[in-house]
């Protein structure tokens, strides 16, 4: 499960739906993986202002990464150089920035391979293994 999917989770459980706390689930017990992909820059460009930045800070420390800055890149801040026009080149040809390989390293390279997803609200546990989260609940949950 790729921590970018983290961004996008909050709790099942249908009394944690109204409460800020269930969002973000909170990584406990996890076994991280780097699966290396190619860059898209063109992708991290468009996810850049769906992302909870705060919270994937958050996560990012609790899984003891490195710190991301305090606030978001902007999509310039992406690449190498100043921006081009935009009939001048076309995004394939842009090259990334510093910023931009530490974003998509983790947000799309880095899983939870293993481990727990804790709810700061109520507590529940949804088990990850072998990359996939189980948000499937006991029935005194639904």
């Amino acid at each position: 499960m790729k921590l970018l999917t983290l961004n996008f989770l909050t709790c099942a459980v249908k009394t944690c739906k109204t409460q800020a706390a269930s969002f973000p689930l909170h990584p406990k017990d996890s076994e991280l993986e780097i699966l290396e992909t190619d860059m898209n820059l063109p992708f991290l460009r468009n996810i850049l202002p769906r992302l909870m930045w705060e919270e994937l800070r958050t996560i990012c420390k609790e899984l003891g990464l490195p710190d991301l800055p305090p606030s978001p890149p902007t999509p310039a801040d992406l690449i190498e150089g100043p921006e081009p026009a935009p009939d001048a080149a076309s995004e394939t040809e842009l090259v990334p920035s510093q910023t931009a390989r530490d974003l998509h390293r983790v947000l799309l390279e880095t899983c939870i391979q293993e481990g727990k997803l804790v709810c700061g609200c109520c507590g529940h546990e949804y088990a990850v293994k072998e990359g996939v989260a189980n948000f499937l609940l006991p029935g005194h949950l639904v």
